[in-house]
């Protein structure tokens, strides 16, 4: 019997020849990352009790990124704890106010495929776009895999989601996410989704980037998508030359999976998830004419460099409505320096956009962005859980940069296609 892609990985990484769903492995830890926001703050105390260091300070990745810039004094002591902690055990890749440390994984070529690898966030599954096995564990057992570089886990089943057909305008990975955030809902615990078909294939890395990281949306342990040649020439863009094993990373023809699903991207219009569940989704006629006070354009998901193209297309020449501000969080600091260089953040400030910092941001309600009671935003975001973006009395939509840009320019709701040539 074959055995599926997240399958393979673990099983190397365990040392097995093959696993099965359901099975409980020990595995190597090839590549680990922990942020500020439940990092160093939360692990050091811990290893200090046990009078222990770090198993691996090259494959040990710290990123600031939830609590910057520190808008405090409690949060200049977390990002202090994390400086601290790089120093005392020399690790030698740290990321500081750089940006979003999903994003800058990619960046920086630390991923590759076959690689299995633990973050500090539930959205670390956004690595699986490489091919690696990624996913987001919290304090405690990030505290082991800092200590050990191994971690136990429960082999997952995996659903295989398909997708075939061309985009129709102003439709991109995140209205799939929305759209599957209904279709699969949001509790497949002990799953692991695998993406795939002709509309994955022909994605970016940023976009396919999406899928995996709101694999989490839809309750998974990771998500993932097998590595092909538009995968290596990110490896390589980033600096690194890809894995001499890169593509065999991925699941065998005779694979089992727990299930299959297949959708055609050719009928896919723009969606938009209502308060207070990504799964409250539907097309955006659903929910044109809604009035806003805030549009975000903030996230791992919506503020790379295409997120804010796609922005751009929509505002160039025209101004963000007046009752409504417009925030724009680059990813990184990279995304900023491209956008800059290439226009457009000229095109999003003349329009009347707020610049803020990379970083997590409003996203998870720290620092600029949060909102007030009563407060309607839309959003880049991959959540909009109640008080997710700060008071438990506003409201948040989500969008693709599209819907957010028109809706920003719309002062309500709106369709992108109708601001696109």
């Amino acid at each position: 019997m074959g055995q599926t892609l997240v399958e393979k990985i673990i099983a190397r990484a365990a040392s097995k020849p093959t696993v099965r769903p359901g099975e409980i492995v020990t595995c190597k830890v090839d590549l680990a990352m922990i942020l500020d926001s439940g990092g160093p703050r939360k692990v050091w105390p811990r290893m200090k009790e046990l009078g222990v260091g770090v198993w691996d300070r090259e494959k040990l990745i710290v990123v600031t990124d939830h609590f910057v810039p520190a808008v405090d004094a409690e949060t200049a002591q977390i990002l202090k704890i994390s400086r601290d902690f790089v120093r005392e055990f020399d690790i030698k890749h740290f990321y500081d106010m750089k940006g979003i440390g999903h994003i800058i994984l990619a960046e920086n070529g630390h991923l590759q495929p076959g690689m299995f690898t633990c973050g500090g966030d539930s959205h670390s599954t956004m690595g699986g776009a490489y091919g690696c096995y990624m996913s987001g564990f919290g304090g405690i057992e990030m505290t082991g895999v800092c200590i050990t570089g191994e971690i136990w886990t429960r082999v997952p089943e995996t659903i295989r989601v398909d997708w075939s057909g061309k985009f129709n305008q102003a439709v991109v990975a995140k209205d799939i996410m929305l759209h599957l955030c209904r279709a699969l809902g949001m509790d497949n615990a002990f799953k692991a989704i695998e993406f795939g078909g002709e509309t994955v294939r022909n994605m970016s890395m940023s976009e396919r980037g999406v899928l995996c990281n709101m694999a989490a949306e839809l309750g998974g342990e990771a998500g993932v998508i097998e590595p092909d040649d538009i995968t290596l020439a990110a490896i390589r863009a980033a600096g690194k030359e890809p894995a001499p094993d890169a593509l065999k990373w991925r699941s065998d023809d005779d694979a089992v999976y727990a299930a299959k699903h297949a959708f055609d991207a050719s009928t896919l219009q723009p969606q938009v998830a209502a308060p207070h569940a990504p799964s409250n989704s539907g097309p955006v006629d659903d929910y044109k004419g809604k009035k806003i006070d805030q549009a975000y354009i903030g996230a791992c998901v919506g503020a790379k460099l295409s997120d804010l193209h796609m922005a751009a297309e929509v505002l160039r020449g025209r101004k963000v409505a007046n009752h409504v501000r417009l925030l724009v969080a680059p990813a990184t600091q990279k995304v900023y320096a491209d956008a800059a260089a290439d226009g457009t953040l000229g095109i999003l400030t003349d329009a009347g956009a707020t610049m803020l910092a990379s970083g997590c941001g409003a996203c998870a309600a720290l620092g600029a962005g949060v909102l007030s009671d009563g407060e309607v935003c839309i959003s880049t975001t991959n959540r909009n859980f109640q008080g997710r973006m700060g008071s438990n009395k506003a409201s948040v939509y989500l969008g693709s940069p599209y819907t957010v840009a028109a809706a920003a320019a719309a002062g309500t709701i709106a369709d992108p296609r109708e601001f696109l040539p």
